[in-house]
């Protein structure tokens, strides 16, 4: 069951009858979503546990997504607290547990969207600031003109980087938006 994007706890399910490994095809699902994540030069298991929450559709314990990865408390409570931060799990509570269980962020776009909101638009907004305070202290120091000029194709170079990824983002979600409006138009005359 899902609530504005997260999956929510279902009362009474266990994560995992009688603590069983990992199936085999969820296994191999969630070490792919962990190695793509890698790619993207995120931490490995990142991926593995939104992949696992994803998965299940429901959420889990800290101490649930220990055991069914094989990783450490302390490792599994940093984990959770990246993907908190950039939003891919939501931290919920259900009414007849007292221990906090994670959910998946379910909306695919939203997710990666907000990341490469988050860390590419970031990033290069950085590499802005950085490009315009270093020609603030090449024009103190009196450097030539050329210089200066090539300080500032880098700078325009970043700014068309920024540029591009805001409309990605943009014209990104207005496409998937028609998309999803044509697959419930299918759906209701399906």
């Amino acid at each position: 069951m899902t609530q504005g994007g997260y999956v929510l706890p279902r009362v009474g399910s266990a994560p995992h009858p009688g603590g069983a490994p990992l199936a085999r095809w969820e296994a191999v699902a969630v070490d792919a979503v962990g190695n793509v994540i890698e790619f993207w030069g995120f931490k490995r298991n990142q991926g593995r546990v939104w992949a696992l929450l994803y998965l299940r559709d429901q959420s889990l314990t800290a101490q649930e997504i220990e055991h069914e990865l094989g990783l450490s408390k302390g490792g599994v409570s940093m984990l959770l607290r990246d993907l908190e931060r950039w939003g891919v799990i939501q931290r919920v509570r259900n009414p007849e547990d007292a221990a906090w269980r994670f959910g998946a962020e379910t909306d695919l776009f939203r997710m990666v969207a907000r990341v490469i909101e988050e860390r590419e638009a970031g990033f290069v907004a950085r590499v802005r600031a950085d490009l315009s305070e270093a020609r603030r202290l090449a024009q103190q120091a009196k450097v030539s003109g050329e210089k200066l000029a090539r300080l500032d194709k880098m700078n325009a170079l970043a700014t068309a980087s920024e540029q591009a990824i805001k409309l990605f983002l943009k014209t990104a979600r207005l496409d998937l938006g028609g998309m999803l409006a044509t697959l419930r138009e299918r759906r209701r005359h399906g």
